[in-house]
């Protein structure tokens, strides 16, 4: 695989952006926990290297929404045992969702597939994405995301992603489903 100028501009921003999110969360007084493993860019994959084995907490997909129009975006947060039901989504936001594009996701987010997370948020200075996070997600005693690059896993308590959640500015919902 050739790997062009944009990626390898994309692969220096992102060994940035993780150290930046670091620094956010200490700043903000947020403990965490560093996990490091092989690249994952699913949670199937993430199973497989067994990376899940010491990490506490619930594990969840994140996938990057936006709507039919391309004006509105959405970081839905659920567990990886969930699938994500678009159309009950859709009568969430009242408006028909599809999953955003690698551009949408690179621009607003400055992330890559494979490594969004909410975390990525810290990237979204117009507060651009609404973050969809599913009950079962919030309510859990630990939670564990990728911090912008897909080769660690930053484990924190409820608490402390609540707090994040509330510092980073972006709008917020917990849904059932």
């Amino acid at each position: 695989m050739k790997i062009g100028k944009r990626h390898l501009k994309i692969i220096k921003f992102k060994i940035g952006r993780a150290m930046d999110i670091k620094e956010y969360l200490t700043k903000q007084g947020i403990p965490f926990k560093i996990f490091i493993h092989p690249p994952v860019f699913t949670c199937e994959e993430a199973k497989e290297h067994r990376i899940y084995k010491n990490i506490r907490g619930i594990h969840s997909k994140n996938l990057f929404l936006k709507d039919r129009r391309s004006k509105r975006f959405y970081l839905l947060i659920i567990p990886e045992n969930k699938t994500a039901n678009m159309d009950s989504l859709s009568r969430i936001v009242n408006d028909k969702l599809k999953f955003a594009s690698e551009d949408n996701l690179l621009e607003i987010l400055h992330l890559t597939p494979g490594s969004v997370s909410p975390f990525g948020l810290i990237n979204d200075a117009e507060h651009r994405v609404e973050v969809l996070i599913d009950q079962e997600v919030w309510e859990s005693e630990y939670l564990s995301f990728h911090p912008n690059i897909n080769t660690e896993t930053l484990e924190l308590c409820r608490e402390d992603f609540h707090k994040y959640i509330e510092t980073i500015g972006n709008k917020y919902r917990v849904i059932e489903r």
